[in-house]
C-alpha cells in the first residue's frame, strides 16, 4: 500500500512538484518519478529519452542516478514530439517486457515485479498488462479502480487507462508497429497503440496493478477526445475499431490541431 505519512515519495511529489512545472521540461517531477522507479523490487533496464529538455532535468537526473547499481541508457531524441521519444526509447529495448513510464506519475515498488508475474501466470496469449490509475481521497481512489476494472471487464479489447500505466510484451508491441508518427501523429496514442497491439492477444487489468500520476493539468481539452467521441469509441464493434481511429477520429483530431506537440505546451505552468 502507499504509505500515508508526509514522507510519502507520492505526496511530496504532489505537494513540492505539482506547482512548479515549466515549460516542457520536467525538473520538478522527474526525481521523484525516477525515486519510485529505482524502488522497484525487480531488477529492470531504465532507459531515460531527453526530448530536448531546456531546465536541466537530464544533468539532474545523471546524478540521481550516479550510484544506482542498474542499467541506465540516456538517450537523446532531437524531434519534437513524446511519439518520438517514445520510438527510439523502445527500439533500444532489449528486454522481454518494455513498461512505457511518464515522468509525473509514481510507481509503488511492487510495480513491474506484479506485472511480471501477471504476464507469467497467464501466458504467451497476453501481451499487454494495464495498470488502473489510483486517486486520493480514498472514496475517489475506489472509485477509479471499480471503474476501470469494470470497463476493462465488458470491453476487454479497449483500452481503459493511461499511456503510463502500459506494458507490453516487446516483441508484441514491435509486431503491432510501436510508436509511430506515420500510423498516428495525434493525441490519444496510448488508445490507438492497444488498438493495434490487442490484434495480437490480449490485456490484463488486475486490482493489485496500479500507479499514481499527478494531476497537474486541469484543462486536458487540447490532448484528449471529447465525451460523444469516448463514447462513440466504446460504442464501436472491434470489427470496426480501425475505421473508428483511422477515418473517424484522425480526421477530427487534425481538424483541431490535436497533433503529439500539444503535449509540450505546459498550460498549468506557474511562474
Amino acid at each position: 500500500n502507499l504509505p500515508c505519512s508526509s514522507s510519502s515519495p507520492y505526496l511530496k511529489f504532489r505537494e513540492e512538484g505539482v506547482q512548479k512545472s515549466r515549460g516542457y521540461s520536467e525538473a520538478d517531477f522527474l526525481p521523484w518519478t525516477l525515486a519510485s522507479i529505482i524502488a522497484q523490487t525487480t531488477a529492470f533496464d531504465l532507459i531515460i529519452v531527453d526530448n530536448g529538455s531546456t531546465d536541466g532535468c537530464i544533468d539532474k537526473a545523471r546524478m540521481q542516478l550516479a550510484d544506482y547499481s542498474g542499467k541506465v541508457t540516456f538517450l537523446h531524441e532531437p524531434r519534437p514530439g513524446q511519439v518520438y521519444a517514445l520510438q527510439t526509447g523502445i527500439a533500444a529495448v532489449a528486454s522481454e517486457f518494455t513498461a512505457i513510464c511518464d515522468a509525473d506519475t509514481y510507481y509503488p515498488p511492487q510495480y513491474l515485479s506484479t506485472a511480471t508475474h501477471l504476464f507469467d501466470a497467464k501466458g504467451a496469449n497476453y501481451v499487454a498488462a494495464c495498470a488502473w490509475l489510483r486517486r486520493e481521497p480514498f472514496f475517489r481512489g475506489l472509485g477509479s479502480k471499480a471503474h476501470r476494472l469494470l470497463a476493462a471487464f465488458i470491453l476487454p479489447h479497449q483500452n481503459h487507462t493511461s499511456g503510463a500505466a502500459q506494458m507490453f510484451r516487446t516483441d508484441a508491441l514491435r509486431a503491432a508497429g510501436s510508436y509511430d508518427p506515420l500510423l498516428w501523429p495525434y493525441v490519444l496514442k496510448d488508445h490507438e497503440l492497444m488498438h493495434r497491439v490487442l490484434k495480437l492477444g490480449r490485456q490484463i487489468y488486475h486490482h493489485t496493478l496500479w500507479c499514481m500520476t499527478s494531476d497537474r493539468r486541469a484543462d486536458r481539452g487540447k490532448v484528449r477526445w471529447t465525451l460523444s467521441e469516448r463514447v462513440v469509441y466504446h460504442l464501436t464493434p472491434r470489427s470496426r475499431q480501425h475505421d473508428f481511429f483511422y477515418q473517424f477520429l484522425a480526421r477530427r483530431f487534425d481538424a483541431r490541431g490535436q497533433r503529439d506537440t500539444v503535449l509540450r505546451e505546459r498550460d498549468w505552468s506557474v511562474a
